[in-house]
């Protein structure tokens, strides 16, 4: 089997549509790979895969080689010029940091200190030069015609397709760490990974010591209102009713802060994640709020700029410049570019191209830079 190569499998799971699965996966990715890990990224979500267009590789395509497939590289491995300018820091009472560790001790549950100084992760300065592993991915949507082609297929047909994934993907050898982002629900394509993953014959732990389990667990994505962390419980039994472990819970857009302003408004509640973390006895990892400087990173592939020039929010003179609600660029917005955004946020030649260096801009990075460092010292 050709996960022999990897080391460490975890699920990206919820029971609800629309929580940011994607979205946490692909940051988490980033985050591995800034902390120099090897990672790559199976997209099992067959009827909506958005991991290609998050990565800015839907144009990519498979290639057979013998044995299998060989995955999608999105970058290699190698060593990232210093930052353009210094990181952002969050807005003190607006970002949190976990409230209780994959130790299951509680931590401060403060915001982030101003100075980041990278003392929670241990990573690099950013000012400094920084080696990142290299990052594949495998995903259904390579195979389509288009973006907008429909995925009609029964449960068998979806089975088939996940164990071939599974089986016939050629990962580049010593892959610290396989994510892979599933579907909503507890369905097909779950109980395939299940079934694959943890069940004689094609139990995947005979490459590697008894103690040792390749599929670590699973991350589960939650938003806070009720609504959503009702059927997240779901997927929480599922995961015990199967035997995988949960290694924490992700509490997603947890909060947005005004570009403008500054004041931090709970849009879909709060709190909802850590409650339900609680009630079943797994790790809350952290809440993730809303950023539309992410949202510009991948859709557009700006790098996020705070407070200045290239933010999205506009002020009152500014004619409404700024993104509109697709993430696109007001037309009028485009008028002003100053040569600060042009250096700093539009990827010329002054800069590496790579979404994973500007992703290093992004409010959120230190807060996945946390989990991620969570993850790895629980894994080894």
């Amino acid at each position: 089997m050709s996960l022999a190569n990897v080391n460490h499998i975890i699920l990206v799971l919820s029971g609800k549509g629309g929580v940011g699965k994607s979205s946490i996966t692909t940051q988490l990715a980033f985050s591995l790979c800034l902390a120099g890990h090897s990672v790559g990224i199976l997209d099992v979500d067959l009827t909506g895969p958005s991991i290609p267009r998050l990565l800015g590789v839907e144009g990519a395509k498979i290639t057979q080689a013998p044995g299998g497939w060989l995955p999608v590289e999105v970058h290699p491995s190698q060593i990232l010029p210093p930052l353009p300018y210094p990181p952002p820091k969050p807005n003190p009472g607006s970002v949190e940091t976990s409230s209780t560790g994959l130790n299951g001790n509680a931590s401060s549950g403060a915001s982030l200190p101003e100075s980041q100084d990278q003392e929670m992760s241990g990573a690099p300065h950013p000012l400094s030069p920084t080696t990142i592993g290299s990052l594949h991915i495998m995903s259904l949507g390579f195979l389509l015609p288009s973006r907008s082609s429909a995925v009609v297929w029964r449960g068998p047909k979806k089975t088939a397709m996940v164990r071939q994934f599974l089986t016939d993907v050629l990962w580049p050898p010593n892959t610290n760490y396989l994510l892979i982002d599933t579907p909503p629900g507890t369905s097909d394509e779950h109980i395939s990974l299940a079934e694959t993953l943890l069940s004689p014959p094609n139990n995947i732990s005979s490459f590697n010591p008894p103690s040792h389990r390749q599929l670590a667990g699973a991350l589960i994505a939650t938003t806070p209102q009720a609504v959503s962390v009702s059927d997240v419980r779901k997927e929480l039994n599922f995961c015990r009713k199967v035997g995988v472990d949960v290694l924490g819970v992700v509490e997603n857009m947890a909060g947005y802060v005004c570009e403008c302003c500054g004041v931090s408004t709970n849009v879909f509640g709060r709190g909802g994640g850590e409650v339900m973390s609680q009630d079943f006895g797994v790790p809350f990892l952290g809440r993730i709020p809303v950023d539309t400087q992410w949202g510009a990173l991948v859709e557009e592939g700006r790098r996020p700029c705070y407070g200045g020039a290239g933010s999205t929010g506009g002020d009152e003179d500014s004619g409404g410049g700024g993104t509109n609600a697709n993430g696109g660029e007001n037309a009028d917005s485009r008028e002003n570019v100053t040569e600060d955004e042009n250096r700093m946020g539009r990827g010329e030649a002054t800069e590496s191209a790579l979404l994973v260096d500007k992703y290093r801009s992004c409010s959120l990075h230190p807060i996945f830079e946390g989990i991620a460092n969570e993850l790895a010292q629980k894994l080894g």
